[in-house]
C-alpha cells in the first residue's frame, strides 16, 4: 500500500460523521480511498476506462446506501472495500453478458458469401419481377420503361430514339409508373 495512505490513518471520528450524512466526511474517504478503488477495480478489469466508471459506481453506492453503514460493525475503510468488491463483480458479469451476446450474434449472423448472395438472389428476383410487369404494361410503355430502368436515358433520349413526341414519352411514363406503383404494392402486400 505504498501509494495509499494506510487505513490506520483514518479517523475513527470519521465513521460516525459518514453515517451522520456528512458530506466532508465522503470527500475525505474519497480523497483517501479513490486510490486504492481505482487500483482494485483496474487489478481486475484490466482496463483503465472501466476501472474510472467502477471507482465512480463505488463511491455513488457508498454515499447512498450510507444508511446501512454501522460505524459499530466495520469501519468505513473496510466497508468501502467491501462495495468495491461487489462493484467488480457486477462489471466483471455485464462484460461477460455482453461477450456472450457478441458471441451468439455472430454464431447466428449468416456467412458473408451466404449473405452476398442471398442479396443477388433478391436483386434478381426483383428484376424478374420487374420484367414481367414490364412486359404486362404492353407496347410502347414497356419498351419506353426499359429504356429508362436499364439503360437509364433521360426522357428526351427515349423520345429520340424511339421517334415519339416527348410529351407522349412523358405521359406513358407518368402513367406506367402509377400503374406498376399500384401492382407492386399489391404484389407485396400478398407476399
Amino acid at each position: 500500500m505504498a501509494p495509499f495512505e494506510s487505513p490506520s490513518a483514518w479517523d475513527a471520528r470519521l465513521n460516525e460523521a459518514f453515517a451522520a450524512g456528512d458530506e466532508t466526511a465522503l470527500a475525505e474517504a474519497y480523497r483517501q480511498f479513490s486510490p486504492l478503488v481505482h487500483t482494485l477495480a483496474l487489478r481486475s478489469l484490466r482496463d483503465s476506462a472501466a476501472a474510472d466508471d467502477a471507482t465512480q459506481e463505488v463511491f455513488i453506492r457508498v454515499w447512498r446506501s450510507r444508511s446501512a453503514f454501522d460505524p459499530s460493525k466495520a469501519r468505513l475503510p473496510a466497508w468501502i472495500v467491501g462495495i468495491t468488491r461487489n462493484v467488480i463483480a457486477d462489471a466483471q458479469a455485464a462484460t461477460t453478458r455482453e461477450t456472450r451476446k457478441v458471441l451468439a450474434a455472430v454464431e447466428h449472423s449468416p456467412d458473408p458469401g451466404q449473405a452476398a448472395g442471398h442479396a443477388a438472389a433478391e436483386l434478381l428476383a426483383d428484376r424478374l419481377l420487374l420484367d414481367g410487369e414490364l412486359e404486362r404494361l404492353g407496347e410502347p410503355q414497356g419498351s419506353i420503361l426499359k429504356l429508362a430502368f436499364y439503360d437509364d436515358l433521360t426522357h428526351s433520349q427515349i423520345s429520340q430514339k424511339l421517334d415519339l413526341p416527348l410529351g407522349t414519352v412523358k405521359s406513358h411514363i407518368r402513367r406506367s409508373l402509377s400503374v406498376l406503383r399500384s401492382r407492386l404494392e399489391v404484389d407485396r402486400a400478398t407476399s
